[in-house]
């Protein structure tokens, strides 16, 4: 596809993956626009590029998702690109009391939910447009489990799942549909898993823009930078072995937990 003169928007902007790939698209010749729920990070994504727009909005919220298209549609009758790159991976202990059904569906909210109702309120737009694109992010983790962020890995399975069906469903349209596949980066997401993972072993972010912007010119439709294409072959090969490499630090989270009861 052609990543000059359109207008396009990216969901999880100020950070990570959405800015890199925001600054990026930018950089190529098109009208970038980013959401996210901080306004003090949005207010440095445009303090830091003035030229990128920025919106308050959160994907899980219903309501903001319906401002978000009344507001951009008006403002950018010409958007033809749809980013869906927001979303939220936390560490969770199934066995803690604090573990609740309300924060449970806020992941399901933003990770899966999110983009689903994004695409469906933007989609009778997007047909309209001589060319357009949807392209939703999802994780090397949506081929194999990370038992320690259980919600995450079901969200980003059941996001890839909808990416294929809605690929079908739109290929007698004008609407292309990517997934990138992305793996394990250095970006804030990450963060809160250092101990869990090897730091050092994540992606350089600025690399996997650069795999991702060469796959969407490509047409290539489902891009798999790094160890994401690696995951992928071993996840038919041998997925018991990469589970259990992948459960090590479920292990170390349950001996600390059963330390913790003893102490007590």
């Amino acid at each position: 596809m052609e990543l000059a003169n359109n207008t396009i928007l990216i969901t999880g902007g100020t950070s990570g993956i959405g800015l890199e790939l925001a600054k990026e698209l930018f950089q190529l010749g098109n009208t970038v626009i980013v959401t996210g729920r901080d306004k003090e990070k949005l207010d440095q994504v445009k303090s830091k590029y003035s030229k990128i727009h920025v919106f308050q909005s959160d994907v899980g919220d219903l309501k903001a998702i319906e401002a978000l298209f009344s507001t951009v549609i008006n403002e950018f009758p010409g958007l033809n690109i749809l980013v869906n790159n927001a979303g939220e991976m936390r560490r969770i202990n199934l066995h803690d009391a604090g573990t609740t059904i309300y924060n449970i569906a806020d992941e399901i909210e933003i990770n899966l939910s999110g983009p689903i109702r994004m695409v469906q309120r933007f989609l009778p737009h997007l047909k309209k447009q001589k060319a357009a694109a949807i392209v939703n992010v999802t994780s090397g983790l949506s081929l194999i489990p990370f038992p320690i962020s259980p919600v995450y890995g079901a969200t980003k399975s059941g996001l890839r799942s909808y990416t294929k069906s809605l690929r079908v469903q739109l290929k007698d349209t004008n609407i292309k549909v990517f997934e990138l596949v992305a793996p394990g980066a250095k970006t804030p997401l990450n963060d809160k898993f250092i101990g869990d993972v090897d730091y050092k072993a994540l992606m350089d972010v600025e690399k996997l823009i650069a795999v991702a912007i060469k796959g969407l010119e490509k047409d290539q439709y489902e891009i798999y930078p790094g160890v994401a294409a690696a995951i992928k072959i071993m996840s038919r090969l041998a997925p018991g072995f990469l589970l259990k490499q992948l459960s090590k630090p479920v292990d170390k989270m349950l001996s600390s937990s059963k330390d913790n009861v003893a102490i007590l």
